[in-house]
């Protein structure tokens, strides 16, 4: 049986399908789909603002970059979901883009809302896969666990993996108890800091 794929087998991801591809890793939980995001080489920087998240400043090579941002990740935090604000054109070679994120902290069950920049390079000769990522975090806050089912509630009326600032703030605002809680990602939201 014949089965039709989307795009030749030998054909380069745009830079948009890595992006895709590395949110399925990540927000799955599924590290082998890392290669179609990353070269073997790449690199990871984060900057980070949060005192709320710990992550290493540099990181090289894929299979750390996988194993700082999915397995590691996984261990403490499911229910994931990070949104893009802006898609890639087809050929681009740096992207930079918002972000927003919302998880659940497995050992306490406590909601997680965050907010930051990605910065890609897509300059791997011929295969179209990132060999950097720059990843800012603006702001990371920790929710009461009461907040735990509002939280996913309101994130999962958002458009995956895009959508829009606008759409985000008004659904994070719409539960008068999540609003309140989320005063600094709200206000990156509306505008402050943000790159578009």
């Amino acid at each position: 049986m014949h089965v039709a794929t989307l795009t030749r087998p030998d054909a380069a991801p745009t830079p948009r399908a890595v992006l895709r591809a590395y949110f399925h890793a990540k927000d799955e939980n599924r590290p082998q789909v890392m290669r179609r995001a990353f070269a073997p080489d790449a690199t990871l920087d984060i900057v980070n603002r949060s005192a709320s998240i710990a992550f290493p400043a540099r990181t090289e090579g894929r299979e750390a970059i996988a194993d700082v941002l999915v397995r590691a990740f996984g261990r403490s935090y499911e229910n994931v979901r990070t949104f893009y604000f802006d898609a890639p054109p087809p050929d681009a070679r740096r992207f930079s883009c918002d972000w927003l994120v919302a998880m659940s902290d497995k050992e306490r069950g406590s909601p997680r809302v965050g907010c930051g920049r990605y910065d890609w390079t897509f300059d791997t000769p011929g295969t179209g896969l990132a060999s950097g990522l720059v990843i800012t975090i603006e702001a990371m806050l920790v929710l009461e666990p009461a907040l735990l089912d509002t939280t996913l509630e309101a994130i999962d009326r958002l458009d995956y993996p895009w959508t829009t600032a606008a759409a985000a703030a008004a659904v994070l605002r719409a539960p008068p108890d999540l609003a309140s809680a989320l005063g600094p990602v709200l206000a990156w939201l509306d505008g402050s800091g943000r790159v578009g």
